[in-house]
């Protein structure tokens, strides 16, 4: 069996061509179906956020190319045109990376907890769309539990850093205290439930939610104090934030250009700070162009967050120390299931030839025959049977001078040396 992860980032690939490759949460079941059913993967799970598009795959063979051609086909490119954004890891560097990523150490904000959240999220996906087994499994526990251990044995969550907390800390350089300020928080995830608890605790007064369906509003903003509205509101209140601040799962635009450019003349070119979280994104980039407006995506966030990360570094070395060790537990583990076949073949193979030993032996008692005599039959037979191709291979293996299986032999059979029966019978 072979483990494979793919996929793409924030590192290796820029935002309009991670947006292009994103899965939504509907889509899923029905891409990891196709994903087993055609594209080379035994088991499967998708993890797709904001900041990335990744594939864990077990391929059941050394192969790996299938599922990553079937990435490409499903998205409409051809593979020379993600070939620079694709990276790939297979078996132990799998292992490893899921840890890493699980522990926020592969993260644009080093050691943030909300990417966690999100692959738990794909194991739940995955294992009710029924593509994921034994393996897979296996290594998503491990992943949550080290990343568990990470975040409890080392400093690396003690300080609020990030995606939305880097949009509140940049909404405070534009506009220096936010009491007075108004914002608009577009959708209901974990990113803005964050984002809205960043701008409560900073001390911000009146806050908008929106959402698609107005009871899911609701909820948001009774937590913090806010009003709840429907995304069809939206244009209606838009003109009354300072800030904007957008993470939905929406495939396509839900504010337009002109939609803001209608509420910057009500608010006679009062500056908007607009923050994009989403992937696809929320906000038409064109809107950037405009006057008094400040838009920025998850990518302009990178240099806010490089200033609130140092203190995180000392804290990331000792995860990796944790992680490593937690590879190599887990590659120990999958070992194992190679020993787990081997001992099932071998008592199957021995099971079978018991089974005829005794099927001879029934018969020959009907006949009336001697049972002492059947009994020293079977247990000839057995000892032959079960010992007939080993030995063979054991003079073969002595012929051509392989001392490396005879002495396997000898510790598998827990037998004595030669030189040791040798001083025996002396």
């Amino acid at each position: 069996m072979t483990l494979l992860a793919f996929g793409l980032n924030h590192v290796t690939a820029p935002l309009e061509v991670r947006e292009k490759v994103a899965f939504g949460s509907d889509s899923m079941p029905a891409a990891l179906l196709d994903l087993t059913r055609r594209g080379g993967a035994k088991e499967a799970a998708i993890l797709s956020t904001c900041n990335r598009t990744e594939i864990y795959c077990n391929t059941g063979t050394s192969v790996i190319h299938e599922p990553i051609e079937w990435f490409t086909d499903y998205h409409g490119f051809t593979a020379t045109e993600l070939q620079e954004f694709i990276y790939t890891h297979p078996d132990e560097n799998a292992v490893k990376h899921m840890l890493r990523v699980a522990s926020g150490l592969d993260s644009m904000v080093l050691g943030e907890p909300q990417v966690l959240g999100q692959l738990k999220n794909a194991y739940r996906i995955a294992n009710q769309t029924g593509s994921i087994g034994q393996l897979l499994s296996r290594l998503f526990q491990h992943a949550f539990k080290v990343a568990k251990e990470v975040r409890s044995s080392t400093e690396i969550g003690s300080h609020p850093v990030s995606i939305a907390f880097a949009a509140v800390r940049l909404a405070q350089q534009i506009f220096g205290d936010l009491s007075q300020r108004t914002a608009l928080c577009i959708g209901a995830g974990n990113t803005i439930e964050l984002a809205a608890r960043h701008l409560h605790d900073i001390g911000l007064q009146r806050m908008i939610v929106a959402n698609r369906t107005l009871e899911r509003s609701q909820i948001l903003a009774a937590e913090f104090n806010a009003y709840a509205i429907t995304l069809a509101d939206v244009p209606v209140h838009l003109d009354e934030a300072d800030i904007v601040i957008s993470a939905t799962a929406s495939q396509l635009p839900i504010l337009g250009k002109g939609a803001i450019e209608s509420a910057i003349k009500k608010r006679r070119h009062r500056p908007m700070f607009l923050v994009d979280l989403a992937v696809p994104r929320d906000i038409e980039p064109e809107a950037g162009n405009l006057d008094d407006v400040y838009l920025y995506t998850v990518d302009d966030l990178k240099g806010v967050i490089d200033e609130n990360i140092k203190s995180r570094k000392e804290a990331a070395l000792q995860a990796e120390e944790i992680i490593e060790i937690q590879v190599f537990q887990f590659m120990e583990w999958l070992k194992s299931l190679d020993a787990v076949a081997t001992i099932r073949a071998l008592r199957d193979q021995a099971t079978l030839i018991q089974q005829e030993a005794l099927a001879a032996a029934r018969l020959k008692l009907r006949k009336g025959d001697d049972p002492e005599a059947v009994m020293q039959e079977i247990a000839h037979t057995l000892t032959n049977k079960f010992l007939h191709a080993p030995s063979t291979r054991l003079r073969n293996a002595g012929a051509v001078g392989r001392d490396d299986l005879l002495q396997t032999a000898r510790e598998l059979f827990n037998l004595e040396s030669p030189s040791q029966s040798a001083r025996k019978d002396r």
